[in-house]
C-alpha cells in the first residue's frame, strides 16, 4: 500500500510541472535516473509513476528516445475516450500561437443573447502540427478579470486556467458542423480549401452556468479528426 501512495505521489508531482508549464508539450521529462535522483525512490516507483501518466494521456513513452509531454489538459481522462489533442500529439507535436488576448462587449460575440452588455475574454489561437497551421481557435470566456493574467496562457491549458480563476468546468457539450473558411482563415491555415470543419464547444459549471464557448476551425485534412473509444 505504501508502494502505492508514493508511486501515485511521484505522478502527481510530474503532473503539477507539466500543468504548470515546467516541463512543456513536445518536451521530454527527466529520465529514469534523474527522476530516481529527484524523488529518492526506486526505479520501480517511477516506472508505475509514468505509467500511471501515460493512462491518463499526458506522457508519450518513445523507445530510444524518452518520454515526452503530449498535453497539459487538466482534464484528459473524462471518460474512456482518448481525446483528439492526444491522438494528434502521438503522431506528431502540437503547438500553439496566442494571436489575441482582449476584453470585448458581449453584444459583439456569439454570447449577446446569454450576457447583455458585459465584459468577455475573447483569445484567439493558431495551433500548428510540426509547425504546419492546423487549427484556429477561439475562446469565450464571460466573467473573468485578465489583469495580470494573460502570461499564464502562453503555457497554461485553458482548463487550468479556468479553474486557477475559480471557474472548474463540469460538463462539456461539443457541435460539429461544415463552415466556409474566408480569406483571412484560409491564409491563416495556409490552404485553398473552401470548407472545413467547425466545432463549438459549451463549457459548464456544476451548476449549469455556461463558463466557457469555444470555436474552432480544423484543416482535418491535414489530420483527420478521430476520437478512440474504449469498450
Amino acid at each position: 500500500m505504501a508502494t502505492q501512495i508514493l508511486y501515485q505521489k511521484v505522478a502527481e508531482d510530474i503532473k503539477k510541472n507539466i500543468l504548470s508549464g515546467t516541463y512543456e508539450v513536445g518536451t521530454l521529462i527527466p529520465t529514469e535516473n534523474d527522476l530516481e535522483k529527484k524523488y529518492d525512490v526506486s526505479k520501480i516507483t517511477v516506472r508505475k509513476a509514468v505509467e500511471l501518466l501515460v493512462a491518463e494521456g499526458y506522457l508519450v513513452k518513445k523507445s530510444g528516445i524518452g518520454t515526452r509531454v503530449i498535453s497539459n489538459n487538466l482534464f484528459n481522462k473524462l471518460s474512456k475516450a482518448k481525446s483528439y489533442s492526444s491522438i494528434v500529439n502521438e503522431q506528431g507535436t502540437l503547438t500553439k500561437d496566442i494571436l489575441q488576448i482582449t476584453a470585448v462587449n458581449s453584444d459583439d460575440t456569439p454570447l449577446k443573447d446569454r450576457f447583455k452588455n458585459q465584459n468577455i475574454i475573447f483569445i484567439k489561437r493558431l495551433y500548428r502540427l510540426d509547425n504546419e497551421p492546423f487549427i484556429i481557435v477561439e475562446h469565450y470566456l464571460p466573467n473573468i478579470n485578465l489583469q495580470n493574467q494573460a502570461e499564464k496562457l502562453s503555457y497554461q491549458s485553458l482548463y487550468k486556467f479556468l479553474q486557477d480563476n475559480g471557474k472548474e468546468p463540469y460538463k462539456f457539450k461539443d457541435a460539429f458542423s461544415v463552415t466556409d473558411l474566408s480569406k483571412d482563415d484560409q491564409k491563416l491555415l495556409q490552404t485553398k480549401a473552401k470548407t472545413a470543419l467547425k466545432r463549438i464547444r459549451y463549457g459548464y459549471n456544476d451548476i449549469g452556468d455556461l463558463i466557457e464557448y469555444t470555436v474552432s476551425i480544423y484543416d482535418s485534412n491535414k489530420f483527420p479528426y478521430e476520437i478512440e473509444y474504449e469498450v
